[in-house]
């Protein structure tokens, strides 16, 4: 186990949602679920735990209940080569009830937000040329779900 893991809060729907998470993202599996015993909590071989591991990194879900939520004040970056890979994850997360943010930002339909960002966009963000990495910034601004050719076109002054 990694030294330190993101350990996620859902009401009652934990499998459900490492199952979906590991479907979207290559080389992702479910690894530990740790089911109730006769003391509980929670009805006999109800779901407690799942661990699941997406790109190498180690999650646990937890079947908590309401009390708790999700916000934008954590989210997952996830670093895209180009727009289709852009365009793969943005339509898998927001899938099934999730909703658009801005600026490459999305809520999934378990309320947890992600960042679907194209390696160009911090590339051109970064740009030693400040009216470039400006117009790049000013783009990305008007966006939902990062378009990379207007961003480099917004970039490039065109």
């Amino acid at each position: 186990m990694q030294k330190i893991t993101p350990f996620l809060w859902f009401d009652g729907k934990a499998e459900e949602a490492a199952n979906f998470y590991t479907s979207i993202f290559k080389d992702a599996k479910i690894g530990q679920i740790l089911r109730s015993g006769e003391a509980g909590p929670g009805p006999k071989g109800s779901v407690i735990t799942v661990s699941f591991q997406i790109a190498g990194h180690e999650f646990v879900a937890l079947n908590g209940n309401a009390q708790f939520k999700f916000n934008e004040s954590i989210s997952f970056f996830v670093d895209c080569k180009d727009q289709a890979e852009v365009d793969y994850f943005w339509t898998k997360l927001i899938e099934g009830g999730g909703s658009e943010i801005q600026c490459g930002w999305l809520k999934d339909k378990y309320g947890v937000c992600w960042q679907i960002i194209p390696s160009v966009l911090m590339k051109l963000l970064g740009d030693p040329d400040p009216q470039k990495s400006a117009r790049a910034m000013q783009a990305m601004m008007q966006m939902k779900k990062i378009d990379v050719a207007k961003l480099q076109a917004a970039a490039d002054g065109k």
